[in-house]
């Protein structure tokens, strides 16, 4: 029985809870007239205004791999100094520094007194065309030597973590492998494609053809910068097949299908020893809610899942605050873990 029917769980406002103990998280009520996951999900594109970093301190980080490629970040620390740990948030796909909802967060986070480090996968943002290799969805050894890199007066306090889509992904996979978490005290994901290959299909479905195709122009246009021949770029009409064409023979798997088992993190989750929150929309159009629903989630586990009843992937626009709800649950998860702490 899965999850969804154990709790009895109905379309109301108040969000599915499974796993450990967590604060009273809000409940979800949509805000007017972005109703159902496809208006939550668009309308974070509407979000044009760029919130304002002028008041936090802004050092940009370059943190080296092991292999010679680097990873470029973006710090901003608070107004005023804080003893409170740095929050580091990861991207989601054809995303960096940049994006909206990593902006958004960052803003958020900033103002309730957290430092904040807005990292770029390998090869995003102002890395694009600069790194030999380029991030995918599996790639969790760059979390680790990112972290390793930073410089150690940001790890003092302690670190936080937070992936958004893909970049969920890839922290619950780096979580689950338990290498380099030593300084991490708690972590979130966000809609996170937790199961690649049912997350590839829904994409590839004939309602989401137009999400699609946006984001497969905006993957092509990283690739080519990246250094893919046009020969291959040519062949690609699917998000299925840039994975089977650029991402498995640049990574060392056999093919598309062999990229999604190996870089799921969904296998990984009970091994996950951080305090860790996932996020998730029940309606989320691109990322089919069943593959969290349908996995048992240990009551004395780390890993909790927090399923809201409405919003879409990455868009959890409420009616009762101007900041996203999931922006909103983090902190509240954050502030309990560090407050146990102290």
């Amino acid at each position: 029985m899965s999850a969804l029917q154990k709790s009895g769980y109905t379309l109301e406002p108040n969000p599915l809870i499974c796993g450990g103990k967590v604060p009273a998280f809000p409940a979800f009520h949509p805000r007017w007239p972005w109703w159902g996951g496809d208006l939550q999900t668009v309308r974070s594109s509407f979000n044009s205004k760029a919130p304002d970093f002028s008041p936090y301190p802004s050092e940009r980080l370059i943190l080296p791999m092991t292999d010679g490629d680097s990873l470029w970040a973006m710090l901003n620390r608070p107004a005023q100094a804080s003893a409170k740990p740095a929050i580091i948030l990861v991207h989601g796909l054809t995303g960096s520094e940049t994006s909206g909802n990593i902006m958004t967060s960052a803003a958020y986070h900033l103002a309730r007194g957290y430092p904040v480090i807005r990292l770029n996968l390998r090869g995003a943002g102002p890395s694009r065309g600069k790194c030999r290799g380029h991030y995918h969805a599996g790639r969790s050894a760059d979390l680790r030597d990112a972290i390793t890199a930073l410089p150690a007066p940001l790890k003092a306090n302690g670190l936080l973590l937070v992936g958004v889509s893909l970049g969920g992904n890839v922290c619950l996979k780096f979580l689950g492998e338990n290498d380099g978490v030593g300084d991490l005290i708690a972590a979130a994901s966000v809609c996170a494609p937790i199961d690649l290959k049912m997350a590839q299909m829904r994409l590839g479905a004939r309602r989401n053809r137009v999400y699609e195709r946006y984001l497969l122009k905006c993957m092509i246009d990283d690739a080519r910068a990246g250094g893919t021949p046009e020969e291959t770029l040519v062949r690609i009409h699917t998000v299925y097949e840039f994975d089977d064409l650029v991402v498995a023979p640049n990574n060392g798997f056999a093919n598309a299908e062999d990229y999604y088992r190996r870089s799921s993190a969904g296998p990984l989750i009970d091994s996950i020893q951080v305090p860790t929150l996932l996020v998730h929309a029940r309606t989320d159009p691109w990322v089919p809610a069943r593959m969290y629903l349908e996995r048992a989630w240990k009551e004395d586990g780390a890993a909790t899942l927090l399923m809201s009843p409405g919003g879409g992937h990455v868009g959890f626009h409420g009616a009762d605050s101007e900041v996203p709800w999931h922006d909103r649950c983090v902190g509240m998860f954050f502030d309990e873990v560090v407050g146990q702490r102290r």
